[in-house]
């Protein structure tokens, strides 16, 4: 009864994954197509935000029929994942930083608008799995990660629009640079936590 009562949980999570999995990635194009078309860093960095979920999401699929030791070692590949994106995102608005650009204001607002549904939808499903392992915390994490970038694009596209200069674009993007090192390091900090409470209650890995 218990054998199946996990498996049960283990598909619903896995269905779960693979929803959010195709959304991000649906995201993640829409931002790359957007960014490419109105200039922008900001959209830009959403898509390989969005871009690096889908890959951890992956990993985490991976990860739910696994052991703990090996859900950790997922989650620490999670974690990692957003540093080297944030990383990649001061390149990029550095970058923009010191060739220009001329962002589009309109079409920043109308991608953050969209993104933040499906965003929505992400945390709502995510939200209805109990007792969430390592990696669906992580997951959870991103989607809320988005969620907040999706707001920092609705304003910057709503200066952009105003004042006619890329600076809340450049902006914005450096702040979802910080918002996903801050996530990454929000996981690593939660897959330690569950080491130190597997040895504590000697667990088996």
């Amino acid at each position: 009864m218990v054998e199946s009562e996990f498996s049960g949980k283990n598909e619903k999570e896995r269905q779960t994954l693979w929803i959010v999995l195709g959304l991000n990635l649906a995201i993640a194009a829409g931002f790359f197509a957007t960014g490419a078309i109105g200039d922008s860093s900001a959209l830009i960095a959403n898509g390989l935000d969005n871009t690096s979920d889908s890959l951890v999401y992956g990993i985490s699929l991976l990860a739910l029929s696994r052991s703990s030791k090996w859900k950790r070692g997922a989650a620490n590949v999670s974690g990692g994942l957003l540093l080297i994106f944030a990383v990649g995102i001061l390149i990029d608005a550095w970058r923009r930083y010191v060739g220009g650009s001329e962002p589009l204001g309109t079409l920043m607002i109308a991608m953050s608008l969209i993104a933040a549904v499906v965003n929505l939808a992400c945390i709502w499903l995510l939200g209805r799995l109990k007792e969430p392992d390592v990696n669906i915390r992580a997951a959870n994490t991103f989607s809320l990660n988005d969620f907040a970038s999706n707001g920092g694009i609705l304003i910057a596209g709503g200066l952009v629009w105003w004042l006619g200069s890329n600076w809340p674009d450049l902006v914005v993007g450096v702040a979802v640079a910080g918002i996903a090192a801050w996530g990454g390091i929000g996981i690593l900090r939660d897959a330690h936590d569950e080491h130190h409470k597997a040895v504590h209650n000697h667990q088996p890995e």
